[in-house]
């Protein structure tokens, strides 16, 4: 934890990964994003620079946030697309300025320009979501495992049979969970 808020949970997929900023959803919430500095902290790690947020934007950016969750988890469930979501991603990836760049390494990058706002990182982030919920890309859309937080995460292992939105956090501690049972009930076997 850094300054008094915790971590951010990054992945290699820029829509789940900001998602991902509101973790534990269904058992004690983490608001990786309370503050409209964070949201441009957050940004900047994830390539989408900013100068500075407003406490709209961030209200913005966290209904964005809930949007996307929203859609690739009915996805991911392969339900139908809830139409407010989709309504808010849609409106977002056409309301900002950022182009697709090319790497040296071959990667795309997108590109903010000196004047970017945060509608303008939304827009990137918008447009991910379109991409993975759509289907383009490969992979798969699935939910953690974990009963307390069910985020939902873009699978690109090979088996696409991944099971936690992230095996440092959610993994980890449900195999923890699973060997205290276990030695509980050994314990309890053997007296």
């Amino acid at each position: 934890m850094r300054d008094g808020f915790p971590d951010f949970r990054l992945g290699t997929v820029l829509a789940t990964s900001f998602t991902g900023t509101l973790s534990e959803r269904h058992g004690n919430a983490v608001e990786r994003i309370p503050t409209p500095q964070r949201l441009v902290d957050w940004l900047t790690v994830s390539g989408l620079a900013v100068d500075s947020c407003t406490t709209a934007q961030l209200d913005l950016a966290r209904e964005l946030r809930e949007s996307i969750h929203a859609a690739a988890t009915a996805a991911a469930v392969q339900d139908a697309l809830p139409a407010s979501a989709v309504r808010v991603i849609n409106d977002c990836s056409v309301h900002g300025r950022a182009a697709a760049v090319l790497t040296p390494e071959g990667q795309r990058r997108w590109q903010l320009g000196s004047a970017s706002s945060v509608e303008d990182a939304l827009s990137v982030i918008a447009s991910d979501a379109v991409s993975i919920i759509a289907g383009e890309r490969d992979g798969r859309l699935a939910l953690c495992a974990s009963p307390t937080c069910q985020a939902a995460f873009f699978d690109t292992s090979q088996s696409r049979t991944r099971k936690w939105c992230d095996m440092n956090t959610c993994g980890n501690r449900q195999k923890k969970a699973r060997f205290i049972a276990s030695r509980s009930s050994g314990g309890r076997a053997g007296s």
